[in-house]
């Protein structure tokens, strides 16, 4: 068939179609697929004996011993403290894991219902806000908090405005007991904090004028940006770091010089995340780096920064359909044109459940049809033939980021050099 031919038979089906659809729609040839790699195939096997035969999410245990010997052997040489981050681990087990295997007793709570657990899991940890929550919620908390968990002692709760900080300064009077302080600073992320030293100045001479209510428990400084989101041409994530850290260099020694009754070496001086955590070796103002996703690495964080990292955590969940070349409703036979244009809509699978915020893993090949769109119920895929996919096979997805999309699966199922060990259950939103 001519070029020309075939470029009218082709236009003439979107023309049936229609032109929002067949832009959704991938309709260039691509590279045939291919089966599971044999990492995959292993799983795929240990799945369809011993797994629950629906969508859950995997975490491989010999790569995230990997990633925590990456993240806390890496902080040790630098020096610095861990802090494990509960919103990218949000399951008991998984936290008591790391922390094991890390050595941290050092969690970064975000949400009050996960707050009140952290402290009734993990008595003996120390906590830190990893964002501010309004008064109630920490209100909330203590109306809930049980157990020998010491609030005073072990908590420390982020403020961001000199507003925020009179509200907890009320909470405490009201409750009778002292709140720990610790102060978010903008460091170039800009997603709030404190600025400048003049609210720097009000928010530490609150602290300072009401030593029985409140203490001063250090700053902690986000990076983010450091290692992804900023384009180069602005900066390399060393450049960046360095930006960050003069940035809160300046705001450290205000405080020690404005406010030096409220400075002392215990103070929590923390930074990093996943994605600036291998630069901190270079600085030497931070005592602690948070750390999360990076254990799990999802393909968000297929970052220059984090190249070293495994992806730990995988979403499994298996064929219900196979159905053979891509059919659309009402196009019906002439359907046929998308499996002669492309191989890779030979066959059609329909999968349990679907629309997660994840890419296509393995086997390589698989994509999405843009034309019959998402179903959260029986997500259709299309591939090639030499996907060899059958019904009760597993597809596998990498979860885009790990908080919020871990809750979605119920408990985790661990594997060890490709076995299932355990089934771990996630938190709930209240507890």
């Amino acid at each position: 068939m001519s070029g020309r031919r075939r470029r009218k038979l082709l236009l003439g089906t979107l023309g049936t179609v229609g032109l929002g659809a067949a832009a959704a729609f991938a309709l260039r040839p691509g590279d045939a697929g291919a089966p599971h790699e044999p990492y995959f195939r292993a799983l795929n096997d240990e799945l369809r004996r011993n797994g629950p035969m629906r969508p859950c999410m995997v975490i491989d245990l010999d790569r995230l011993d990997a990633n925590i010997e990456r993240v806390a052997g890496g902080l040790q040489r630098a020096g610095k403290h861990y802090r494990i981050v509960e919103k990218s681990l949000p399951c008991q087990s998984l936290i008591a894991y790391v922390a094991r295997r890390s050595g941290s007793r050092r969690l970064m709570s975000f949400h009050q219902p996960f707050l009140n657990l952290d402290a009734a899991v993990f008595p003996d940890f120390d906590l830190l806000l990893g964002k501010p929550l309004p008064v109630q919620s920490a209100a909330l908390f203590y109306r809930q908090l049980k157990g020998p968990f010491d609030a005073a002692r072990q908590l420390q709760w982020l403020v961001d405005t000199p507003e925020r900080l009179q509200q907890y300064l009320a909470l405490a009077g009201g409750l009778g007991t002292r709140l720990r302080i610790n102060i978010e600073i903008d460091v170039g992320l800009h997603r709030g904090g404190v600025a400048d030293n003049a609210t720097l100045a009000r928010m530490l001479e609150m602290i300072d004028a009401n030593p029985a209510a409140l203490e001063f428990a250090g700053f902690m400084g986000y990076d983010a940006h450091v290692g992804f989101g900023v384009p180069k041409v602005l900066g390399t994530p060393e450049e960046l770091l360095a930006r960050a850290m003069a940035i809160y260099q300046g705001f450290a020694d205000f405080a020690r010089t404005h406010r030096p009754a409220l400075w002392n070496e215990r103070l929590t001086l923390n930074a990093g995340g996943s994605p600036s955590y291998t630069l901190h070796g270079a600085e030497k103002l931070s005592t602690e780096i948070s750390v999360g996703t990076a254990l799990l690495k999802p393909t968000h964080y297929d970052i220059e920064t984090l190249a070293e990292h495994e992806p730990a955590a995988f979403i499994a969940t298996p064929v219900l359909k196979a159905t053979g070349p891509v059919q659309i409703p009402a196009l019906d036979a002439k359907s046929r044109i998308f499996s002669w244009w492309d191989v890779n809509q030979r066959q059609t699978f329909y999968i349990y459940g679907g629309w997660w915020l994840a890419d296509y893993a393995s086997p390589r090949g698989l994509q999405f049809n843009g034309i019959l769109g998402h179903s959260a119920n029986q997500e259709n895929v299309n591939a090639s033939p030499s996907v060899g996919l059958r019904v009760d096979d597993q597809v596998f997805l990498r979860p885009a980021i790990a908080e919020g999309v871990l809750l979605q699966f119920g408990d985790l199922i661990t594997v060890r050099g490709g076995k299932i060990q355990d089934a771990w259950p996630v938190y709930h939103q209240t507890g």
